[in-house]
């Protein structure tokens, strides 16, 4: 997609949230061999600051710095789609539009529209972000054990956030240390997609 589209004034900057850095997340870089711009967040800065809650998630930001649709669930293909119950033509079409007609896209949102999606963060989010920051802290000081519990109280805090999930589950033994992992987490949603719906325009403005 980046290719045929770099030419329309459109770019991507794909951010990977893993506090082991290049470590962890260096060789699944390499070994896609992007073209597009990739950074590596080990401070989760883009989970705090966007509000995102799982990945692959997707922000359109246009050319004046604003944001014109908010976090959505961006996948580029049907592979993982037995899960999460989205098709992933529609929104790859969406930013075809978006990239062919910019601010005229019908997907674009208005700035009431914005407004609307983008709703206050919940106060027990933030002290879920403060206990994942906290639990980062310490496992990146040697002290795994002791960041355990803060892992647990952020997930405890914030359970919609898979990226909390994802990150703790991944930085010690899942089974052992939290009871759980990724796929019986999934499971017990019993069919429920958890990513929250997106909202695609089906016919065009007036």
């Amino acid at each position: 997609m980046y290719a045929e589209l770099k030419g329309k004034n459109f770019e991507i900057v794909s951010v990977a949230q893993d506090t082991g850095g290049v470590k962890d997340a260096g060789k699944w870089i390499e070994a896609a061999k992007p073209e597009y711009t990739v950074l590596i967040d080990t401070q989760h800065l883009i989970t705090r600051l966007y509000d995102m809650v799982n990945v692959p998630t997707a922000v359109w930001i246009n050319e004046q710095g604003r944001i014109v649709r908010p976090n959505e669930v961006a996948y580029v293909d049907d592979r993982y789609r037995s899960m999460h119950r989205l098709d992933a033509a529609e929104y790859l079409a969406a930013i075809r539009d978006w990239a062919e007609h910019g601010a005229a896209s019908k997907f674009v949102l208005s700035e009431k529209e914005m407004r609307e999606r983008l709703t206050p963060q919940k106060p027990e989010w933030a002290l879920a972000a403060a206990e994942f920051g906290l639990a980062e802290y310490l496992y990146r000081a040697g002290q795994g054990a002791a960041a355990i519990p803060h892992y647990k109280e952020a997930q405890r805090l914030n359970p919609e956030s898979w990226n909390y999930k994802r990150q703790a589950w991944a930085l010690s033994d899942a089974e052992r240390d939290y009871g759980t992992s990724f796929m019986k987490e999934v499971q017990k949603l019993n069919g429920k997609p958890y990513y929250a719906p997106r909202q695609l325009p089906k016919e065009k403005k007036p």
